[in-house]
């Protein structure tokens, strides 16, 4: 129980940040709540070089983690370069309007843009050796070097001199930048894609592949290392199914050409059903690709997470009267810890406790529990219990700081953000067949189904399948006679009447 002196739970709730359910928003705060699993550790060290994750599950809090340790990562001899912008547009959204023709155009940019990143470091650090001279140079004379417009700016112009090179083979002509807007109006350059031909060697003319093996060469001898990182990726190709493939497929190809070097490696953090998605679209190199992690929660280590972005509030711990090291080293009182600040049952009777509740609600249909979801139920509740207060309802019993009612009233608007910036953004061709199950039973059959949309049941199979395969839809029943079920996360959305449709009703 909380003495007299402590502060109240007003005070608490007012200051209580359990973080943000978007990374990227918290990345001046993740480091005091950050939990450094096994996976981290292999990352950190090197043996990792693909982070896979679904939607929420985390990819993008362990690069900003990764990236918050850029000076301890120096420290030990490696270089830490984001190839992609971490908030805002992304870097090459700006392919987006009008795409590579190929594979190959794109194995091109992805090779001269991470080129012109190391290039660009080595310029950095004035490294001088005869490789490294090289480098610089013919970077800076085919207009590749660090230039205005930031990573954005370097995406147009390798673009420009990719899409220009493919046509007209290697090219002499001077590079020309704008003055004002740093674009460029004329190419040159004697870096070409292929290999050049002797007699193009013996006028100057030296392929990308050369170059990145001098860099790796030149940063190896003087003792760096340099990981490129690459995260956003779905976010910069989301507008195209079939350029983002494209893109990925060809930045795999060129992960796997650099793994021959020592001192340049690609770390890229990527969504699981993206990575299916192309894989099953077939990839034939995806078999060598085996130096990868895929991110995975139980209820252990969510609680593991909560507690640890809870421990991060020094008025909670205050009010709680607890050892903040003692609960963050022993798993039995972080529950023991968590299950005193919150109801013992949301919903009373044969039901589950708080955290499995809290765990329960934000599953979707494929199983997956994601970190972001709960992080975001947990702070509507802080704010509809903290309002409930405000206006003069009782105070949470004994030292508890959540009522039942708080988590309730929160739960709709987690699921109104799960449904509309995960499902209907993602896919949006999904969407109307969705939008008609408003207000509908949560059990569904495809009978049911064929009379809500109106749609033959071959057609209705395959929407149903394809709300199966983003997690709208769990499937239940057999395989003969399935049956459809939504899970809660969203549910509060669409206004779903719990229980099972019968054909031919009203519902």
């Amino acid at each position: 129980m909380p003495n007299n002196s402590a502060p109240n739970v007003v005070d608490v709730l007012q200051n209580l940040s359990v973080g943000s359910r978007v990374a990227e928003d918290e990345v001046d705060t993740l480091a005091s709540y950050f939990v450094e699993t096994d996976q981290f550790r292999r990352l950190v060290n090197g043996d990792i070089d693909i982070v896979f994750g679904s939607k929420g599950a985390g990819k993008s809090a362990i690069y900003s983690a990764l990236l918050t340790r850029s000076d301890s990562m120096f420290d030990a001899g490696v270089t830490l370069v984001p190839g992609e912008i971490p908030r805002g547009t992304p870097a090459f959204r700006s392919v987006v309007a009008s795409p590579p023709t190929s594979e190959e155009e794109f194995v091109a940019i992805w090779k001269f843009y991470i080129l012109s990143l190391v290039g660009g470091l080595l310029d950095e650090y004035d490294v001088k050796d005869s490789s490294a001279q090289t480098v610089r140079r013919s970077l800076a004379d085919a207009g590749l070097a660090k230039g205005p417009g930031g990573l954005g700016g370097l995406v147009q112009r390798v673009r420009q001199y990719v899409t220009n090179a493919m046509r007209h083979g290697a090219l002499e002509t001077e590079m020309k930048l704008d003055p004002t807007t740093g674009a460029p109006v004329g190419l040159v350059g004697r870096i070409t894609l292929g290999e050049p031909t002797p007699d193009d060697r013996s006028r100057g003319f030296i392929s990308a592949d050369d170059l990145l093996h001098m860099a790796d060469e030149s940063l190896r001898q003087s003792g760096y290392s340099v990981w490129v990182l690459f995260d956003r990726l779905d976010v910069a190709f989301a507008e195209n199914a079939e350029l983002e493939a494209n893109a990925l497929r060809s930045l795999f190809r060129v992960y796997l050409d650099l793994l021959a070097f020592d001192a340049i490696r690609l770390k890229i953090f990527l969504r699981s059903d993206i990575w299916n998605a192309i894989t099953d679209g077939g990839f034939r190199e995806a078999s060598h690709i085996t130096r990868t992690v895929s991110i995975s929660w139980n209820e252990a280590t969510l609680l593991n997470l909560v507690v640890q972005r809870l421990l991060a509030n020094p008025l909670l711990i205050e009010y709680s009267r607890i050892d903040r090291e003692q609960v963050r080293s022993d798993a039995l009182r972080q529950r023991e810890w968590f299950d005193s600040l919150v109801p013992d049952q949301i919903d009373s009777g044969r039901n589950p406790k708080t955290f499995e509740w809290i765990v329960g609600r934000v599953k979707d249909g494929l199983g997956v529990t994601a970190p972001r979801e709960v992080i975001h139920l947990m702070d509507q509740a802080r704010q509809a219990q903290l309002a409930n207060l405000e206006r003069g309802e009782a105070v949470p019993d004994g030292a508890t700081i959540f009522t039942r009612i708080a988590f309730r009233e929160a739960l709709p608007e987690v699921s109104r953000v799960r449904l509309e910036q995960t499902i209907y953004a993602e896919y949006p061709n999904l969407k109307p067949y969705i939008e008609m199950l408003t207000s509908q039973k949560t059990n569904q059959s495809i009978e049911t189904l064929t009379d809500i949309w109106q749609a033959s049941r071959v057609d209705a199979d395959a929407i149903a399948s394809g709300l199966v395969d983003i997690g709208f839809f769990e499937l239940r029943g057999s395989r003969s006679d399935p049956d459809y079920w939504v899970p809660f996360i969203y549910r509060s959305a669409l206004e779903m009447v719990q229980g099972t449709a019968e054909e031919g009703g009203d519902d």
